[in-house]
């Protein structure tokens, strides 16, 4: 897997959200999060890659 895949994986950053009607500089509710990736298309991508990303970033937490 390339080093770089996150940076190449968001297009659009904030567009999830955006969409979700999320404030800027605020948390999305993990409950949303849960409901969003269960939605077929683009916003069920978006969520899935933001629950994966949230993970990688609480392992990477532990390690440290």
């Amino acid at each position: 897997m390339a080093k770089d895949w996150i940076q190449g994986a968001i297009k659009k950053p904030g567009s999830l959200r955006r969409s979700l009607g999320v404030k800027k500089g605020h948390d999305i509710p993990e409950e949303e999060l849960e409901e969003a990736s269960k939605k077929p298309g683009k916003m069920g991508k978006r969520a899935k890659l933001a629950m994966t990303l949230k993970k990688l970033a609480a392992k990477k937490r532990d390690e440290d």
